[in-house]
């Protein structure tokens, strides 16, 4: 097999997620994605026309979002019409699984350079945009697996472990701390790009707009249950609510805790992030300096009413892969969907706290869900440049029971 080389990532600042309210919210996905797509080309000695191909994970493929986002945005951004392109969707994993999709095609001789990441407007296609719920509305699957709402199957992940609300609160204070710091300190400098509005020519954002320096303790614990209601809510054949789903598929759990609120669950976000990657030829015969490799990727299948517990198992088969332990691994992106799936990872694989989300996470700065993935793995570059360590673990939990996880390796 090829080795698939990194050459650059960046990624666009994360707006607020709310329709009117965030910085980005009036403009086109496919402007954001083609913002980061230009921005590879001008910053990079490639040329668009010999990309291979262009893939991009988005998960409300609807309205605006629709239409093969993917090949819309090569378009607008003023790529050669040879170049083509395609949009995937595995959920909250979408960014990651391009990248990996885009390194297999590497990897295995099929392609010398593909532009690969993500992209979310959840101002203008909010979550659940696409219709069907979590399930696609399949009665006869719902007999099978009554998939319950993500913040359900977080609260869910709090009881089986025996989380408390001062737990998981102390995750989000420390997502938002480690980016407040991050940002003080310039640490997302070299991969961010200003979103332009095309018309005006005026910066819209330069900087991540969710982060919020001034959290406490005290002000996290004042925040209600955010799934508490929705956990009451009757949903089955016979009246059952979420909570009574989800207890009958763990009879050991006496109690849904409801610890998870809006400030340790990850905030609705617009954005978009992207990577380059190159053959060994590709490299050789234009003369680039990759900034690191691909060193294995995996993906997993989990059970899919708790949900949220698949970085765990998509993170042993990935380092199993890469013939590396848990120690191996310099740091780690664990996605902060929700604080619970941080704590359990952590946790189960025995890996360090300190290097995990040294630079604050999804809590703090957002989770544009079909971009965030690409951006983690930036984000996990730079931080490896900049602290002089080699290797980092990017991992996510995915709706209806996935995991994914990757492995990158700096080069020096």
């Amino acid at each position: 097999m090829n080795t698939s080389y990194i050459i650059d990532a960046v990624r666009t600042p994360r707006g607020r997620g709310k329709a009117g309210k965030g910085a980005l919210s009036n403009v086109h996905p496919q402007e954001l994605f083609a913002t980061v797509l230009r921005e590879l080309v001008r910053r990079n000695a490639v040329t668009a026309q010999a990309i291979d191909d262009v893939i991009v994970g988005c998960v409300s493929q609807v309205n605006e979002q629709g239409a093969n986002l993917a090949r819309n945005a090569v378009l607008h951004a003023g790529y050669p019409i040879e170049v083509p392109a395609t949009t995937l969707n595995r959920f909250c994993g979408s960014g990651i699984q391009a990248v990996n999709f885009a390194a297999m095609g590497v990897a295995s001789g099929a392609m010398d350079l593909v532009v690969a990441g993500g992209v979310e407007s959840m101002s203008r296609a909010p979550m659940g945009a696409d219709g069907g719920g979590q399930d696609g509305g399949n009665e006869a699957l719902r007999e099978r697996f009554f998939q319950v709402p993500q913040g359900i199957s977080a609260d869910l992940i709090a009881s089986v472990e025996g989380y408390t609300r001062e737990q998981v609160d102390a995750v989000a204070l420390r997502s938002q701390k480690n980016a407040a710091r991050a940002i003080e300190e310039n640490r997302f400098a070299k991969s961010l790009v200003s979103v332009i509005d095309p018309l005006t020519k005026k910066i819209l954002l330069e900087r991540d707009e969710s982060p919020r320096a001034d959290t406490t303790a005290e002000g996290l614990a004042k925040l209600d249950a955010a799934f508490l209601k929705l956990g009451a809510m009757p949903v089955g054949p016979n009246g059952e609510t979420y909570d009574a789903v989800a207890l009958a598929a763990y009879p050991s759990v006496k109690a849904i805790r409801h610890v998870h609120t809006a400030g340790n669950s990850s905030g609705l976000a617009d954005g978009a992030g992207a990577v380059v990657l190159a053959s060994e030829k590709y490299v050789k015969e234009h003369g680039l300096k990759p900034r690191a490799r691909i060193r294995s990727a995996a993906s997993v299948g989990s059970e899919p009413i708790i949900m949220l517990t698949g970085p765990e198992p998509a993170s042993k088969k990935a380092l199993r892969l890469a013939g590396m332990s848990v120690k191996d691994i310099d740091l780690w992106e664990i996605n902060e969907a929700f604080a619970a799936v941080v704590l359990q990872t952590t946790e189960r694989l025995g890996i360090d706290p300190d290097r995990v989300n040294v630079n604050g996470g999804a809590i703090a700065l957002g989770h544009p869900l079909g971009g965030t993935g690409a951006i983690l793995l930036g984000t996990a570059l730079d931080e490896l440049e900049r602290s002089d360590k080699t290797t980092a673990l990017i991992t996510m939990c995915i709706g209806g029971g996935q995991g994914i996880a990757t492995i990158i390796e700096r080069l020096r």
